[in-house]
C-alpha cells in the first residue's frame, strides 16, 4: 500500500519518529507541498492510496486526478482543508484526530492571558536592556498590570479543550460562562452556560475554542464586539477565520477591545497586509497551541491507529461517513 505524507514537517521536525507509519506500508514524506491549490499536489499523491497531511488542501480537482486515493488521514482535529463532500461521493474516507492537545492549547491560551496581564517577555527584554539596574525607584512597569481573580471568563466552544481552559480560570479565581450549542453536565459542573449575547455583555476575557463552521465564520466582528464590555479582552487559539480581522484590529485600535491574543490568523502563514500585525496591544503567535511534542506524538499515534483501521475494513474516526 503506497502512503504519501504532504506536509509532514511542521508534525515531526525531527524529534519523533516515522518508523510506526513506515511499517504500514510503501511511504514517501515530503516536508511541505503547497498551502494553496497547486497541480503539484496531485503530482505527489499520484497512485497512492493513502494520503496524510495537516495543511495541504485536497481540493474535487485534486481528487479527479488522483483515483487511486481512498483515505485521506488529517493530521489534525479540523479537516475544513479538504473537501469531505468530494471525498464522499468518490468514495474516499477523510478521518482526522479528534483528541490529542486538550492540555496543550487550554494552557496555552492561559499562557497568552497571562502575557497580556504581565507583559512578561516585555519586561525581561527591558531588564536585559538595563533598565532596571538604571531605574530610580526599585521596580517599576511599562504597562499596567491585570489581576484576574474575580473577573469572567467567557468561553465559546465549550468542548474538551473549552473546558480544561475553564478549570484553569477557575483556579485562578475567575467566575467561568460558556456557550455552546450543547451544553453537557461535565460543563455545567465548571461553567454557567448563557446565550452568546449574554456572554459578550458579561466577559472580561473571551475565548474561542468552537469549531469552524459556515455559521460561525466571522463571527467576533463589529456587531459582535459592539455588545461586550469596553476593554474586553479576545483570545483566538481555535481558527482564524472566526474573526473579522479589519474589525478586531479596528476595536484594538479604538481601545473597544483592550487587547487579544491570537494563536491563529486566517491565512497562515500570516500576510504581510493582515491588520493585525500593526494593531494595538494585539499578541500574534504563529499556531503553535497545539505543537508540543507530547501532543505532536498523539497525533502520529492516532494517525497510524486510523490508517490500521481502515487496512483491517473497520475505519475509525471518519469525519465524511
Amino acid at each position: 500500500m503506497k502512503i504519501v505524507v504532504l506536509d509532514g514537517y511542521t508534525e515531526n521536525p525531527g524529534d519523533l519518529s516515522w518508523a510506526g507509519l513506515e511499517a504500514l506500508g510503501d511511504v514517501t514524506i515530503y516536508d511541505r507541498t503547497s498551502y494553496t491549490e497547486s497541480p503539484l499536489i496531485a503530482q505527489r499523491i499520484g497512485d497512492a492510496e493513502v494520503v496524510v497531511l495537516n495543511k495541504t488542501p485536497i481540493s474535487r480537482a485534486t481528487l479527479d486526478q488522483c483515483p487511486g486515493v481512498k483515505l485521506i488521514a488529517v493530521l489534525a482535529t479540523g479537516y475544513n482543508v479538504v473537501d469531505c463532500a468530494a471525498a464522499r461521493e468518490k468514495g474516499v474516507a477523510v478521518v482526522n484526530v479528534p483528541t490529542y492537545g486538550t492540555a496543550s492549547v487550554s494552557q496555552f491560551s492561559i499562557a497568552m492571558l497571562l502575557e497580556i496581564c504581565h507583559h512578561i517577555g516585555h519586561h525581561d527584554q527591558s531588564v536585559h536592556a538595563g533598565n532596571w539596574a538604571h531605574n530610580a525607584d526599585w521596580c517599576y512597569w511599562d504597562y499596567p498590570l491585570i489581576e484576574l481573580e474575580g473577573k469572567t471568563m467567557g468561553i465559546i466552544g465549550f468542548g474538551r479543550i473549552g473546558q480544561a481552559e475553564g478549570r484553569i480560570a477557575k483556579a485562578l479565581g475567575m467566575n467561568v460562562i460558556a456557550y455552546d450549542l450543547y451544553p453537557s453536565d461535565s460543563g455545567k459542573s465548571i461553567a454557567e452556560y448563557v446565550p452568546l449575547d449574554e456572554l459578550y455583555a458579561r466577559a472580561d476575557v473571551i475565548s474561542l475554542h468552537c469549531n469552524l463552521t459556515a455559521e460561525n465564520t466571522g463571527m467576533i466582528c463589529r456587531d459582535s464586539i459592539a455588545k461586550m464590555k469596553d476593554g474586553a479582552i479576545l483570545l483566538n487559539n481555535a481558527r482564524g477565520q472566526l474573526l473579522n480581522e479589519q474589525d478586531v484590529a479596528d476595536a484594538l485600535n479604538s481601545g473597544k477591545l483592550a487587547a487579544a491574543g491570537l494563536d491563529v490568523v486566517s491565512t497562515e502563514p500570516i500576510r504581510d497586509d493582515n491588520p493585525l500585525l500593526t494593531a494595538k496591544n494585539c499578541l500574534i503567535t504563529p499556531h503553535i497551541s497545539w505543537a508540543p511534542k507530547e501532543s505532536r506524538q498523539r497525533i502520529l499515534d492516532t494517525t497510524i491507529e486510523n490508517i490500521k483501521a481502515y487496512q483491517a475494513g473497520k475505519p475509525v474516526h471518519v469525519v465524511n461517513g
